[in-house]
């Protein structure tokens, strides 16, 4: 297996802010408060969100869903890095990724058109764009560097903290804000997921649990401001834990099921390691993508009993609480990790009553747990076979 090459010298990556809209909570302090209770039955909506004032009602009128979230998650994570109005903005790039984008806007568009009506809004093509999201960001805040939307399914949100890793380290942009957003969890989708028989029909997420059903939709946005170490050391910005590395890789076995030895996934895992300068002993903590699902959590299992043995690290999934929020998820665990380390308390896995025996990990979090914080790996698998993982360690 080729390892990445080290050789060259890479500037360090730090995160000095980060915003969330999720199922459990709306901001980061509600967020993670709501990590730690056993939600109600499917789906996960965010309850009450109203983007207002960050969105005024005129602009929300021309976003979907899945923008406006995404807008009210960056105003915090830029809040949060102490504001970026100094910077020179041709250097900030962005990379907010989603699966399926504008869904709420293209239903709204199908019911016109089925019903000859001619009231469709001028801004209905741009809100239903996968991209809007990260051109909503870029258009607000002025920033002119790169700015993409990685549509790697289910992977796409832990995708976008490689990808502005990336354009750090190699030099195009010294500030990049990344995430994820996602508004899916309407009829349309959740009757192709019962298609494919992938949704819990108890309702209930339930991640390595011997009694497992399926995955819950979720909804919502998370942001990370990441930095070039320099460049926040010398705008005077507080890093709060710091992107050591990543990896992505593909299956190349199936559309929707994972391989069932987890081979591509095992490799992500090992490269992401590899890149961060670290060796598999090193990592203290797992943030799996723990779906819920029969084979997915089969196959996570065996890939880290592969990877760590015997020495495994404490694991969880969030899914149970925060549902599965597809393109938006793996950066809305990423959150989860990062105050993870501020706070020094792991988040427990909801949903466990008794692992299945079939899954060899060995120490699921079921509780909150104080730790010492050190290098975490944050999982996301995809369909499409698509793998990505990313390491957060303490600033």
């Amino acid at each position: 297996m080729a390892s990445p090459d080290q050789s060259r010298p890479r500037r360090r990556v730090v995160v000095t802010g980060v915003g969330a809209v999720a199922a459990p909570g709306i901001g980061v302090e509600q967020l993670w408060k709501g990590l730690q209770a056993q939600p109600g039955p499917a789906p996960r909506l965010v309850e009450g969100f109203d983007p207002e004032p960050i969105v005024p009602k005129r602009e929300a009128r021309r976003l979907d869903r899945f923008t406006q979230m995404a807008l009210v998650a960056a105003h915090e994570a830029i809040e949060m890095a102490g504001g970026l109005d100094a910077v020179d903005p041709t250097r900030v790039a962005v990379a907010v990724a989603t699966g399926i984008g504008g869904l709420e806007a293209l239903e709204e568009l199908v019911h016109q058109t089925d019903a000859d009506e001619s009231r469709a809004s001028p801004f209905i093509v741009p809100m239903m764009m996968a991209n809007a999201a990260a051109a909503a960001i870029s258009i607000r805040y002025g920033f002119g560097g790169q700015a993409t939307t990685p549509a790697v399914a289910c992977a796409a949100g832990s995708q976008s903290i490689i990808d502005g890793l990336r354009q750090i380290q190699w030099g195009y942009a010294d500030i990049a804000i990344v995430g994820g957003a996602e508004a899916a969890a309407r009829d349309t989708a959740r009757t192709g997921f019962e298609a494919a028989r992938a949704l819990s029909t108890s309702g209930y997420a339930r991640p390595f649990d011997k009694d497992r059903d399926g995955f819950v939709m979720g909804e919502g946005a998370a942001i990370l401001v990441l930095e070039a170490a320099e460049v926040a050391e010398a705008r005077g910005a507080t890093p709060i834990a710091e992107v050591l590395g990543g990896a992505a890789t593909a299956d190349a076995h199936h559309i929707t099921a994972p391989h069932p030895e987890g081979t591509g996934a095992e490799r992500a895992v090992r490269l992401a390691i590899a890149d961060a300068g670290l060796e598999p002993p090193d990592i203290r903590y797992v943030n799996a993508h723990g779906t819920g699902t029969e084979l997915n959590d089969r196959t996570e299992g065996l890939v880290i009993s592969r990877v760590f043995g015997d020495d495994q690290p404490p694991l969880s999934s969030i899914k149970g609480a925060t549902g599965h929020a597809l393109g938006a998820s793996g950066s809305i665990e990423a959150v989860a990790v990062v105050e993870a380390i501020r706070r020094g308390e792991l988040p427990p896995n909801i949903g466990l009553a008794e692992q299945d025996p079939e899954i060899p990990v060995k120490d699921v979090v079921t509780e909150p747990r104080p730790w010492t914080p050190g290098p975490a790996i944050s999982n996301s698998f995809g369909f499409g076979g698509h793998n990505a993982v990313v390491v957060i360690g303490p600033a």
